[in-house]
């Protein structure tokens, strides 16, 4: 079935999981090429344009690839993945082998049709990013409570309006992880582990771990 499902890749790479609940784990990340969004603080630029071909692989081919590393941990990440619609049945296969799934997601695709089995790492974008009047609000009716919900934050605008969020969706109800992280050395990280001990919210604060163990341009980590 997945030998017939054609997506276009931007690159496959073995790593340890730089973000959320899994950070510090081995992973295999499948990054898929495109994303509608052109979030300000973006730090994948390279896989952002829709119409450029990197790489097409079937969903076997992708399988055989991930299987090479003999690592049950994978991450589907683009770009959006969730943009090329042969990702569904990819995902639930994976899941059905396995794996442990995890989707990072922009906001703004539909997450609907995301295997139950699969978990979704869901960013809301804050104002700072340029595009958070881009959020599908409409995903969180499909949000579990081992999903998580993240906010990159590069001001206290944005961190109000994480705050805002939470409160209105009664996003602690929903899941049970909700991030802060900061943009990437642009933000006072002292200033904002205060908003987050200081918060009536259960935020948890986290970091762009590759970024601190390879140089933070580096691709393919």
């Amino acid at each position: 079935m997945i030998a017939n499902l054609d997506f276009n890749i931007n690159e496959i790479f073995y790593s340890i999981q730089g973000e959320g609940t899994r950070a510090g784990l081995p992973c295999v990340f499948v990054r898929l090429q495109g994303c509608l969004l052109r979030c300000a603080w973006c730090d994948t630029p390279y896989a952002l344009e829709r119409k450029q071909i990197e790489t097409m692989m079937t969903g076997q081919e992708i399988f055989d690839e991930v299987k090479k590393y003999n690592c049950n941990f994978v991450m589907f990440t683009g770009g959006e993945p969730l943009e090329q619609e042969n990702i569904f049945p990819l995902i639930t296969y994976f899941c059905d082998n396995g794996y442990d799934v995890v989707i990072e997601t922009n906001g703004q695709a539909d997450i609907s049709k995301v295997d139950s089995k699969a978990t979704k790492i869901l960013d809301l974008k804050c104002p700072v990013s340029k595009m958070h009047k881009k959020n599908n609000y409409n995903n969180l009716e499909y949000l579990n409570k081992n999903d998580e919900v993240k906010f990159v934050v590069g001001s206290k605008i944005d961190f109000d309006f994480a705050e805002e969020l939470t409160q209105k969706y009664n996003l602690e109800e929903k899941v049970d992880t909700i991030l802060i992280s900061p943009v990437f050395d642009s933000i006072d990280l002292i200033e904002l582990s205060e908003w987050v001990k200081n918060s009536k919210h259960r935020f948890r604060m986290q970091f762009q771990l590759h970024k601190y163990i390879w140089e933070p341009n580096k691709r393919g980590v």
